[in-house]
């Protein structure tokens, strides 16, 4: 007896020929593949290619880290930059390079987690002086988790920083951050439109993103803390060492809670409710902070909103 050899079609023909029998697949009958009829191997195959969907998985866990990128034909610094979500100068900065046009095929690139620049730390080197290096805030480094910095703020020498937004001395920052530098939180009176009031006044000092769900308020006067709308005290006071500080956080009964972080002090307690614009607290520098501002979160059924959005 002639025994034919067991291909990866016939294989796949099998594979097939299960799931129709046991009712995955209806409506075609897989018998007429193969061994059963006079097709060829490049005829089953494309019939076997025809009951095939292609699976796309996509990770959605944001990059903390450095990576290599080696340089395809065709690709240029703009489309690298635009393919891995950060701008054209973050990729000439990290790579020393004066021309956009000085990539070729095979050569390898650093590419940053976020638009800014990497700092390698130096004999007495401190998150303050890297941040005015690079013209950029030392919370947004500090909170950045690549950087690993701990409590005390302590630096070691030849330790990596990623400094978000930065730019190099000398140099303009990205045009999206000269944009946004020009925002400022208005001054005076704030009148109770929309859904919800600005709590403190000041400048802004760190942007919403994936490593930091909020907006950083920055006044060195310090100043008060409003109620950004009416609600219920859930948390006020320094509960643990998460981080956040003295702080107060707000039920709105509406699927939205509102935390001001980092607070000097507390005049709210838990159970009290507030009205909008009533002063909950002082705006401080408590936990893991640089310097005095406000680290204002909204969240909708848990999930992190940008302020930005929603505040009038």
């Amino acid at each position: 007896m002639l025994h034919r050899p067991f291909t990866h079609a016939s294989f796949l023909i099998l594979a097939l020929t299960v799931l129709v029998s046991a009712g995955f697949i209806k409506g075609t009958s897989l018998f007429a593949i193969g061994e059963e009829t006079n097709l060829g191997l490049e005829e089953q195959n494309q019939v076997i290619a025809s009951f095939q969907t292609p699976i796309t998985i996509i990770s959605e866990k944001p990059r903390d880290k450095i990576i290599e990128y080696e340089v395809l034909g065709g690709d240029t610094v703009s489309g690298i930059a635009e393919k891995f979500g950060i701008s054209v100068e973050t990729v000439k900065w990290a790579n020393d390079m004066s021309d956009v046009d000085d990539i070729r095929p095979g050569d390898t690139l650093k590419i940053l987690p976020v638009s800014g620049v990497a700092h390698t730390v130096g004999s007495g080197d401190t998150i303050y002086s890297v941040a005015k290096k690079y013209q950029a805030e030392a919370q947004a480094i500090l909170d950045f988790p690549f950087n690993e910095v701990g409590d005390d703020f302590a630096l070691k020498v030849g330790q990596i920083l990623i400094v978000p937004d930065g730019a190099p001395p000398q140099k303009p920052k990205p045009p999206p951050t000269q944009y946004l530098a020009k925002v400022n939180i208005p001054q005076g009176p704030i009148s109770a439109v929309g859904q919800f009031l600005w709590p403190a006044f000041g400048q802004l000092a760190q942007y919403f993103s994936w490593y930091h769900p909020a907006i950083d308020i920055s006044n060195t006067a310090g100043g008060a803390i409003r109620a950004a709308d009416s609600g219920k005290v859930i948390v006020a006071g320094w509960p643990d060492s998460s981080g956040y500080g003295r702080r107060i956080i707000i039920d709105h009964g509406n699927g939205f809670t509102t935390l001001y972080a980092h607070l000097s002090s507390t005049a709210v307690s838990v159970g009290q409710y507030v009205s909008r614009g009533q002063t909950i607290g002082m705006m401080g520098s408590t936990g893991r902070s640089t310097g005095v501002h406000l680290h204002l979160e909204i969240r909708k059924n848990g999930v992190a909103q940008n302020p930005l959005s929603l505040l009038k």
